[in-house]
């Protein structure tokens, strides 16, 4: 769940298996769009820098 809270365990859910983002919720999207994991957190990680990005400047 570090995903979520920042708890450094990205294994962990937390006990809240539905919520949580764990390293499991990258492995099926990769597995789901044919991808390696690291091509998927690359794709997440560009895609938050963006709305990140995007929301800072219209504030």
């Amino acid at each position: 769940m570090c995903y979520n809270c920042g708890c450094g365990i990205p294994d962990d859910d937390m006990g809240q298996p539905d919520e949580a983002i764990t390293e499991a919720t990258f492995e099926k999207a990769a597995k789901g769009f044919g991808m390696t994991l690291e091509e998927t957190k690359q794709e997440v990680l560009k895609m938050l820098q963006k709305q990140i990005k995007e929301k800072t400047i219209h504030r």
